[in-house]
């Protein structure tokens, strides 16, 4: 099954808060297969703007540290499936853990 994973970075790696994050890493997979990885800038953050953002990028899951209830409602109605609480580690790594049914989620690093 083919997937686009995405993640916010911040000096390469996961950045804790979803909405602050200076680029966006695109994972895209087949089955447990890691197929090609791009980054592009995201949009100025204002509410609801990233989440729609991402669903025309056509991406399936988003791997996050911490994100507002509003976002993770709006990726929710456009059926993008949201992991959170997730170490920060590379975007390949992320995505790996996750195909791979390792990945280490927990509490919400977002506070609003």
């Amino acid at each position: 099954m083919k997937r686009k994973f995405a993640v916010p970075l911040e000096n390469g790696v996961l950045c804790s808060h979803f909405g602050h994050c200076t680029q966006f890493a695109f994972v895209d997979t087949d089955g447990n297969t890691v197929l090609s990885e791009t980054l592009a800038t995201p949009p100025p953050h204002e509410p609801g703007v990233l989440p729609l953002w991402l669903y025309g990028e056509q991406v399936t899951d988003i791997i996050a540290g911490g994100m507002g209830q509003h976002a993770q409602s709006i990726l929710v109605q456009n059926g993008i499936k949201v992991h959170m609480g997730a170490p920060q580690k590379s975007a390949k790594a992320l995505v790996e853990d996750c195909l791979n049914d390792i990945l280490e989620t927990g509490a919400n690093q977002c506070d609003h």
